[in-house]
C-alpha cells in the first residue's frame, strides 16, 4: 500500500491502545444528560443507544471469532485449513477501526439533529423494515459490488485494498480490517437502508439496531472461514445461492481477487459476471469435510487454571497471542470461567485446541478437560487416565504419527510418564513420548562448561535422576537432595562405578549455600532460597516456576525451544512462553516425529539419548529459547 494515499491511514494510529478515548466525548454526553435529566436516560438518549450498539457489535464480532476458533466444533468445516499465525494477529491487531469511525460519525449526526429524538421514534415500525430491506436491495448491494471492483482495478488496490488481501485465512476480525476509505463506503452501503427509511418517517429503533447488528453479523459469518450453510439447503431450494453468500463463496474472493465481489447476495455477481464457477462445489465439500485433515502430531494438555482457561485461542485474541499473564480486565469473567470448569469436569472429553503446520505436517494441540488441582485429587486419578487413554485410542485410530504427553498428563504416581498405556496397548502404531528427554538436554545445556558442582531439588523425580546422572559422567559434583537414602542409592548404582562418587546426597538447603549454581524440580520457598549465596543462577524444571525472590540472584525460565522458521499457521502462545516458543516436551514429541523414530518413549529417561535427541533438535532447526 502506497503511504500517504489519502484515507489510507487512521488518523489516530499513534494513540495505540489510547484510541478508546476517542469515545469520551460520547461518554460524557451520556452523563451530561443523567446530571440534566435527573435520572438516567435509559431510553432517551441516542448517545447511550450508540454505546449500547457498541457493545453489541463488539460482542457480534467476537462471538463469530470465537466460533470459527472452537475447533472442537468448526475443524471439520473449515474452509482454508491455514492458521492464522502472530504476523495476521498483529497486521489485523485494530480491526475495530472501523466501528470506532462509524460511531464518532454517528455521534456527529446525533448532535447535529440528524435524526429524530428517540422520544418521537415507535420501538418497531413495519413499514420502515420493508423500506430498508428493498433499499439494501436496490441500492446498497449493486453500490458496493461496483465500489468493490473499482477497488480490485490497479491503483485503488495497491493503495488501499491490498492490505485487506494480505493473508490467506480470513477470521471474523478480518471484515473490519479495512482503511478509512473502505470504511467510509462500507458506512454509506450499511447506513443507506436506514437513511431512507427515516427520510420516509418510517425509522424506528428497532430499525437501527436491527439492521446495523445483522449487517455486522452477515459480514462475520463471511469472514469466520468455517462454513455455516448446508449444500442440501442450497439443493433443496437453489435460489437461496443467489440471495446469500457462504464463508466459501467469499473465501474464494479472498484468495482468487477476480471474481465473488458481492456484498452479501451473489445474484450481483451472477448479473455483473463475476461468479466464479467453483463456488457452490467447494461449499458442498466444505460441509462434507472433504477438506478436513488427520494430524500427524498431537501434543496433549490439559488445563492449568481457571484464569489461564481464559487465554485459549477461542476466547480472547489479545491474551492467547501473547504469554500468558493475569489481566484484571479479564477478572470479571472468572465466574463465567469457573462454570465452565465445572461444566467440563462432569460432561467433556478431550478436544482439539489449537494448530500449526510444519514442513507439511499437521501439528495439533489437544487438551484434556481438567485443570491442574485435579491431577491431585486422588479419586480423580482414574478417571483422568481414562481420558487420556481414549486420545491416545482415538489418535491411534485417526492415523496420528506420534502424540507427546505435556506436563501432569506424564506424571509418574499418575501413569508412570505414559508406561501404563504403553503396556495396556502393546499394539499401538501411535507413538507416545512424553518429551522429557529433550527438556533434560535442554537444562544440561543451560549449564556453563565451567561448573564443577551443582545443587539438584527434586532429584530423585525422572527429570532429577536423568540430570544427575548425565552430570557425574561429566565428572560434575551432584548435591541431591533427597531424605530418601533408599531412592538416592538407587540412582547412584545407576551411574558407572568410576562416576558414583560425584552423586552426593544432602538432606538440608544448607549444604548448597556455597554452591552457585542451582537446578530446581521442587518449588522453594523464600527461606530456602535464602540458603543460595549471591550470584547463584537458579536453573528450573518445576510447574509452576519458582518466584524470584531474591535480587542478587538469576533465574532461569522453564525449558523451552523455538520452532523451527519454517512454521505455518502459529498464533498462540504456550502459557508463559514467548511467540513461537514452546515447552520443552512439546519439541521433544515434534524432534520424534521428525526423526521418525519407531519407538515410545515412556517411563524413564535414557541418559544415553540426551545428546542423540539435543542434535537432532538443533539439526532439524529447533533452537534454544
Amino acid at each position: 500500500m502506497a503511504m500517504g494515499s489519502p484515507l489510507s491511514s487512521w488518523p489516530w494510529a499513534f494513540l495505540g491502545s489510547y484510541k478508546y478515548l476517542l469515545y469520551g466525548p460520547v461518554v460524557g454526553k451520556v452523563v451530561q444528560e443523567w446530571r440534566e435529566q435527573g435520572s438516567f436516560p435509559m431510553g432517551s438518549s441516542w448517545c447511550l443507544h450508540l454505546i449500547l450498539l457498541l457493545a453489541l457489535r463488539s460482542l457480534t464480532y467476537q462471538l463469530w471469532f470465537s466460533y470459527g476458533n472452537m475447533l472442537f466444533f468448526t475443524r471439520r468445516r473449515r474452509v482454508v485449513d491455514d492458521g492464522v499465525d502472530f504476523r495476521q494477529i498483529d497486521t489485523e491487531w485494530d480491526w475495530d477501526n472501523m466501528v470506532i469511525m462509524q460511531t464518532l460519525i454517528a455521534a456527529v449526526l446525533v448532535s447535529s439533529r440528524v435524526f429524530p429524538a428517540t422520544s418521537d421514534l415507535s420501538a418497531w415500525d413495519l413499514r420502515g423494515w420493508a423500506i430498508a430491506v428493498l433499499l439494501h436491495v436496490a441500492v446498497s448491494e449493486p453500490a458496493f459490488y461496483w465500489a468493490h471492483r473499482a477497488l480490485h482495478l490497479g491503483p485503488l488496490f495497491s493503495r488501499y485494498h491490498s492490505l485487506h488481501h494480505s493473508f490467506q485465512a480470513t477470521q471474523a476480525l478480518t471484515a473490519g480490517f479495512v482503511t478509512p476509505l473502505e470504511s467510509l463506503i462500507l458506512t454509506l452501503v450499511a447506513w443507506a437502508p436506514l437513511a431512507g427509511a427515516f427520510m420516509a418517517g418510517h425509522g424506528s429503533v428497532s430499525l437501527v439496531y436491527g439492521h446495523i447488528l445483522l449487517f455486522d453479523y452477515l459480514r462475520s459469518m463471511g469472514y469466520s472461514n468455517v462454513e455455516v450453510i448446508s449444500h442440501k439447503t442450497f439443493q433443496d431450494f437453489p435460489i437461496l445461492r443467489y440471495l446469500i453468500y457462504t464463508p466459501s463463496y467469499l473465501s474464494l474472493h479472498h484468495r482468487e481477487k477476480d471474481s465473488n465481489f458481492c456484498l452479501f447476495m451473489p445474484l450481483f455477481d451472477a448479473l455483473g459476471g463475476t461468479l466464479n464457477p467453483k463456488s457452490w462445489q467447494l461449499q458442498k465439500e466444505v460441509d462434507l469435510g472433504k477438506n478436513h485433515r488427520v494430524p500427524d502430531f498431537v501434543f496433549l494438555v490439559h488445563v492449568v487454571d481457571v484464569v489461564s482457561s481464559m487465554h485459549v485461542p477461542f476466547a480472547f485474541r489479545a491474551c492467547s497471542s501473547l504469554p500468558f499473564a493475569t489481566h484484571p480486565v479479564l477478572l470479571p469473567l472468572w465466574p463465567i470461567a469457573f462454570g465452565f470448569m465445572l461444566l467440563q469436569w462432569f460432561c467433556s472429553k478431550t478436544f482439539t485446541v489449537s494448530f500449526y503446520k510444519l514442513r507439511g505436517f499437521l501439528h495439533q494441540t489437544w487438551s484434556v478437560p481438567r485443570y491442574g488441582f485435579q491431577y491431585f485429587i486422588p479419586s480423580a486419578k482414574k478417571g483422568i487416565n481414562e481420558m487420556i487413554e481414549l486420545a491416545i485410542l482415538r489418535a491411534d485410530k485417526m492415523g496420528v504419527k506420534v502424540l507427546s504427553l505435556a506436563a501432569l498428563n506424564k506424571n509418574e504416581a499418575l501413569n508412570g510418564g505414559g508406561t501404563l498405556f504403553v503396556r495396556k496397548h502393546p499394539d499401538l502404531r501411535v507413538r507416545v513420548v512424553h518429551g522429557n528427554t529433550l527438556t533434560a538436554a535442554v537444562i544440561l545445556n543451560e549449564i556453563p562448561g565451567d561448573v564443577a558442582e551443582v545443587f539438584l531439588t527434586g532429584a530423585t523425580s525422572k527429570l532429577g535422576r536423568a540430570i544427575a546422572l548425565y552430570l557425574c559422567r561429566k565428572k560434575i559434583r551432584v548435591l541431591m537432595l533427597t531424605l530418601s537414602t533408599e531412592r538416592f542409592m538407587n540412582i547412584q548404582r545407576e551411574a558407572p562405578a568410576e562416576f558414583q562418587q560425584y552423586l552426593v546426597q544432602v538432606t538440608k538447603y544448607q549444604a548448597a549455600q556455597n554452591c552457585k549454581t542451582w537446578i530446581v524440580g521442587k518449588w522453594l520457598s523464600p527461606r530456602e532460597q535464602r540458603w543460595a549465596p549471591a550470584g547463584t543462577h537458579f536453573h528450573q524444571f518445576v510447574v509452576p516456576p519458582i518466584i524470584g525472590f531474591r535480587r542478587d540472584c538469576t533465574y532461569g525460565k522453564l525449558a523451552a525451544m523455538r520452532l523451527p522458521e519454517d512454521v505455518e499457521g502459529l498464533g498462540t502462545c504456550e502459557y508463559t512462553m514467548g511467540r513461537g516458543v514452546v515447552h520443552a516436551c512439546h519439541a521433544g514429541g515434534v524432534v520424534h516425529f521428525l526423526e521418525g523414530w519407531e519407538h515410545h518413549e515412556v517411563g524413564a529417561i535414557d541418559v544415553d539419548r540426551i545428546d542423540v535427541v539435543w542434535n537432532a533438535a538443533l539439526r532439524h532447526g529447533l533452537t534454544p529459547a
